[in-house]
């Protein structure tokens, strides 16, 4: 067929192509690796097992083995969480693994405190911040401004961190503050249990900051003793897990300097897992929890997904059967 194309190149004639047998080509994907139907009355476990083995589903399965291992040989299980782990109603799930010993330590910004208090305290959180800002009301909850600024600066006088120093504030206060939800807060359960919490501030970044109980020093005090106890943490995180859950820039960098203190000290800190869970994957935990701390002979797992299902549903294949 003639062309009567003006352009001085033709489409290139691809009589000569040199192909060969599909059976002799290395391919990636194959049906050992697909995933099975569940049945009607499968468990977590098995329908982990199910899942096809194939880019994240098998990274999740990977994260589950990593942590029952971690366990197993009582290694550390680290939690960094963001505040929107703790309102979109996790603090049960978080409470169960505690128990369960899947979480040996916690990092949280400040955010996860202030809502993990105030559903300690009320069975609420998270308030309208469009509606409350129009009126000069947003942050200016009184009770969890001047409980909380009472907590830390108490604590602080004792030495404490911020986690412990809430932790013991919620212990403690029965004669002082009616505290009606406790058994929904990550907080309180980790206190009893002697499992350190750390909270990692940047002022100005949380409605406590805004009232006037709040102190620049005892803030600024007790977020750096929590800085050194999660160094601390870290320096023992061979062989452990460490993940971060819906925290896109504090604690990733908080993590990453803690990784550099502890290698500084002389912590062995080769070989460990870490991941990312969060809705969308950001630079920093790709650079600072993923990619850095572990491109020496540690594993690296991103997970993208909402954390009301994810969090669950590792929790409930950590629990369940086999899931390898």
């Amino acid at each position: 067929m003639a062309t009567e194309s003006i352009y001085p190149i033709r489409p290139m004639d691809l009589g000569g192509i040199s192909t060969y047998p599909l059976e002799s080509r290395n391919s990636k994907v194959s049906t050992d690796l697909f995933g099975k139907p569940s049945s009607d009355d499968e468990t977590v476990g098995g329908f982990v097992t199910k899942l096809p083995r194939i880019l994240a589903a098998d990274s999740f399965r990977q994260l589950v083995a990593d942590m029952r291992a971690a366990r197993q040989s009582g290694r550390p299980l680290l939690w960094g969480m963001g505040g929107h782990v703790v309102k979109c109603g996790l603090g049960p799930i978080l409470v169960d693994l505690i128990r369960e010993g899947f979480v040996t330590g916690i990092a949280m910004n400040g955010a996860g405190v202030i809502h993990d208090f105030e559903i300690a305290l009320r069975g609420a959180t998270s308030e309208d911040v469009e509606q409350e800002l129009e009126t000069g009301r947003f942050g200016m909850a009184r009770e969890t401004g001047e409980y909380l600024n009472r907590a830390v600066n108490r604590g602080r006088e004792r030495g404490l961190g911020i986690g412990e120093s809430v932790g013991a504030f919620m212990a403690g206060a029965s004669g002082e503050i009616r505290f009606d939800h406790l058994e929904a807060s990550i907080l309180h359960e980790a206190y009893t249990r002697s499992i350190p919490v750390t909270v990692h501030l940047a002022i100005g970044t949380d409605i406590t900051h805004l009232h006037p109980e709040a102190s620049g020093s005892s803030l600024g005090e007790a977020s750096m003793t929590d800085f050194r106890l999660l160094c601390s943490l870290v320096g023992e995180l061979e062989g452990g897990v460490y993940l971060n859950v819906g925290s896109a820039v504090v604690l990733p960098e908080v993590f990453l300097k803690a990784v550099s203190v502890a290698r500084n000290l002389g912590a062995k800190l080769d070989v460990f897992t870490t991941a990312n869970m969060d809705f969308i994957q950001h630079y920093r935990p790709g650079q600072n929890v993923l990619r850095r701390p572990t491109r020496n002979g540690g594993r690296a797992i991103a997970l993208t997904g909402h954390h009301e299902i994810m969090v669950p549903l590792l929790a409930a294949a950590l629990r369940g059967g086999d899931a390898g």
